[in-house]
């Protein structure tokens, strides 16, 4: 008779990470989770020493699939920048934003999980920093534009105005159009980049 076949540490993972966007991190809970697999909480115990090493193994692999891989897919399409900010906003899906806001829920009351989606976020605006460097020899326009575009990949998903005439497609190509446009900043934003330089990637407010 063969072995039984165990079910993947990913797929624990994985189902881990569908409850805590679904319910928050009280939703993952190692009974519940089996039973969605169609297993028993025995298997659990192969690959986590408890609960506490799933919720781990949870943010590391959030913070894997949301940074590096997603920087990987970016260059490997190839493109100049404004075609690899629309390959960025393919891929930001609404189940990505979902499991993303419930990280940043879970953050608010828990120290450690914050400090991670620091880091996370930290990488993510160094990456975007990178992208637009490209566009702007301006700092302070760069850091405006990482800022902009960051709010934008994550709010587009929550905001249900109206465009009037204008779809939300249509808004959401000519906002990209103004981020990746090559055009040098205006004299009022020059001005202020002189006067405040940045600062532990903040823009000061006029």
């Amino acid at each position: 008779m063969a072995p039984p076949t165990r079910t993947p540490r990913s797929e624990w993972i994985k189902q881990g990470l569908r409850a805590l966007a679904d319910g928050g991190p009280d939703a993952v809970r190692i009974e519940l989770l089996a039973k969605e697999l169609g297993i028993s909480r025995g298997g659990f115990y192969w690959h986590f020493e408890d609960r506490g090493a799933l919720l781990a193994a949870m943010l590391d692999t959030w913070e894997q699939a949301t940074t590096e891989e997603v920087a990987e897919r970016l260059e490997s399409g190839g493109g100049d920048t404004p075609a690899k900010l629309r390959r960025l906003f393919a891929l930001t899906s609404p189940s990505v934003v979902k499991t993303d806001l419930a990280i940043r829920d879970w953050a608010r009351r828990d120290h450690a999980v914050a400090e991670h989606l620091r880091r996370i976020d930290n990488w993510r605006m160094g990456h975007l920093r990178a992208l637009f460097a490209d566009l702007s020899t301006n700092p302070a326009e760069v850091e405006a534009r990482c800022l902009l575009t960051f709010s934008l990949l994550i709010g587009n998903h929550y905001i249900t105005a109206d465009h009037g005439s204008y779809s939300r497609t249509d808004v959401l190509e000519m906002a990209l159009r103004q981020l990746a446009d090559r055009g040098g900043p205006d004299a009022r934003f020059c001005a202020v980049g002189a006067a405040h330089p940045v600062e532990s990637g903040a823009v000061p407010a006029e």
